[in-house]
């Protein structure tokens, strides 16, 4: 007898008709002779609906309260569920969170699962009953109601999968699985068969709306699969799991993230310490920050320029005024007509020129880059928001996303999805299976020192459509290999850009770093003595206080960071080369406890 989790979304739950559909289908796979928990959402636009009365009532409500006011939509779906899938002649008993068990922290509106408890579903599976868990929703330890932020019920979802260790985790929505991009804004949008863990969480933390991105650090710490199909069809879906569709390709999908505002903090010393000052204060506020690029130094001050969601912008700006002040720096500005377009694929590692292809994509349909930053598997670009819809189509036509696989490409990525019976205790450290406590804390997979890095920056160019494209047109002819690129926003209609690369690129780079300068009139930098730090994991960047630890430690052992790359699965920074070793070490020391 297998265990299956399904999750309905409000469109698949929107209306009475809708909800006996989804009942149906629990009902089919009981017939079937498997155990069923439900997972389901507020009805349709229910919880839009709630917050938009809260917002007659006080512009910024008490966050305590309207957990409070939204888990109510989750309530009556599952109680509807309930006497739908009885009126069908099944038997069927609802739970909202607190009732199942689920255990958060107290951060309202965006709360973390600590525990889940399974035998009051486990007793009711095994009286035969069908089980409807509210998603979205848990209580803290002092029993009051908590959410998990929009999107919250994918992440019950896997977490239950998790916790019980079901066999498949089926997330039912109004699309028929993950497409390569948004298909409602690229019409020609493909539906991918498979996609790796890894690259679905870089792609729902960038802006892919079809799954939450916490989901997705789920499925990967406990080895879950998870399959994306639609409510209204049968048609296939997609698996998320350990496998790409496609080995070959570097890039498997594309997303934008239109509600993004930019703040840059300008002025700021130069120190060990700083950047851990600064980001404490967002890690502290449990606002996520994306996009941090740190221009090399002047006169002993430098920019800092990094992107929150637009729902955090209003809370960000006070936060910053707080750390301006704290830190020394002469100002900040921002810029909410912002948008992040990202090509994402764990094919980049392999392929050179990606990010070239990329900038060349967006130059031809002249779209100015404000930002760059990038990791091993993503390239993210930020650009105006009036440019966003146009970068993100010609990024997805760049690297031909519409194309579909051939047979021989399909027969090489088929195979069972199955995962073996041990896999969930290979995927996560052995005190989460035995307790199951502590779910959603961070899990770091080690620290790296990568001490054979030269680091380029390029001063005051043109800041212009296609400036990107043509920097790295001419690095590119020098055949060389580019890791790190950071794009910071400079002033007066100038920009700067850092990149890195092997030392034994030093000569090479050297050479075109002149050319380069005697195109633009501007002025290089070329360090040979940097290495590189990183701490790779799962759901790196939405755990706030894990980046602002990483440079809290490094400002403890006097360590100075001088680039920042952030991604959900690796925060990487730029040091001395003299204290890679140290840095290292002391950050193995820190996240020991996290590490497996």
């Amino acid at each position: 007898m297998a265990l299956i989790v399904q999750k309905f979304g409000g469109t698949s739950v929107a209306d009475t008709k809708r909800i006996s559909a989804a009942a149906r289908r629990a009902i089919r796979e009981a017939h079937n002779g498997n155990q069923v928990v439900m997972v389901v959402s507020a009805m349709g636009k229910q919880t839009d609906h709630l917050i938009s009365l809260a917002k007659e009532l006080c512009d910024r409500p008490n966050t305590r309260e309207m957990d409070m006011l939204m888990s109510t939509g989750e309530q009556v779906t599952i109680a509807l569920m309930a006497i739908a899938l009885e009126s069908l002649g099944h038997k069927a008993v609802s739970f909202t969170g607190a009732q199942i068990g689920i255990r958060t922290d107290a951060t309202y509106s965006k709360a973390r699962i600590r525990s889940i408890s399974t035998d009051r579903m486990r007793k009711a599976l095994d009286e035969g009953k069908i089980v409807i868990a509210a998603g979205f929703q848990g209580v803290d330890d002092d029993f009051n109601i908590t959410t998990l932020g929009r999107g919250g019920s994918d992440t019950t979802a896997v977490a239950l999968a998790a916790a019980l260790k079901a066999d498949r985790c089926d997330i039912y929505t109004d699309v028929d699985g993950v497409y390569t991009t948004d298909p409602r804004i690229v019409p020609e949008a493909r539906r991918l068969e498979r996609i790796s863990y890894d690259e679905m969480l870089e792609l729902a933390s960038l802006g892919a709306g079809v799954m939450h991105s916490r989901s997705i650090e789920f499925a990967k710490k406990f080895g879950t699969i998870v399959h994306v199909r639609s409510s209204f069809s049968d048609n296939p879906g997609t698996i998320i799991g350990p496998d790409v569709e496609r080995v070959d390709a570097p890039v498997c999908g594309a997303a934008l993230a239109k509600d993004e505002t930019r703040i840059t903090v300008i002025g700021v010393p130069d120190e060990p310490g700083v950047a851990m000052r600064l980001f404490s204060k967002f890690a502290d506020a449990k606002i996520p920050t994306d996009m941090i690029a740190q221009n090399s130094s002047a006169k002993g001050r430098t920019d800092v320029s990094f992107t929150v969601q637009s729902d955090d912008a209003l809370r960000a700006r006070d936060v910053v005024a707080e750390a301006v002040k704290e830190i020394n720096a002469e100002r900040f500005e921002i810029d909410e007509n912002v948008a992040k377009v990202s090509v994402v694929g764990l094919g980049m590692t392999k392929q050179a020129g990606v990010a070239q292809k990329m900038f060349h994509a967006l130059s031809e349909c002249g779209v100015n880059i404000q930002m760059i930053a990038t990791s091993d598997i993503k390239i993210s670009a930020l650009v105006g928001r009036d440019d966003a819809v146009t970068a993100l189509r010609a990024a997805h036509r760049a690297f031909k996303l519409d194309v579909e696989l051939t047979e021989e490409e399909r027969s090489k990525s088929a195979g069972s999805v199955q995962i073996p019976s041990d896999s969930f205790e290979k995927g996560v450290s052995t005190h989460l299976i035995s307790h199951l406590t502590g779910m959603e804390d961070v899990v770091v997979e080690g620290v790296e020192l990568d001490d054979d890095q030269v680091r380029v920056t390029l001063y005051d160019l043109p800041d212009r459509p296609g400036l990107a494209a043509e920097v790295f047109d001419k690095v590119a002819e020098g055949r060389i290999i580019v890791d790190m690129i950071v794009q910071s926003v400079g002033r007066d209609s100038l920009a700067n850009i850092t990149f890195t690369v092997p030392r034994e690129e030093l000569e090479s780079v050297t050479a075109v770093t002149k050319q380069v300068c005697a195109s633009y009139e501007c002025h290089s930098e070329i360090d040979s003595r940097v290495a590189k730090l990183s701490v790779r994991g799962s759901g790196l960047r939405s755990h706030t206080g894990l980046a602002y630890r990483m440079f809290k430690t490094l400002s403890d052992c006097n360590v100075n960071v001088s680039v920042i790359s952030l991604s959900e699965r690796c925060v990487g920074v730029l040091v001395d080369k003299d204290h890679g070793a140290i840095g290292r070490e002391n950050l193995q020391r820190e996240f020991a406890n996290e590490t497996f």
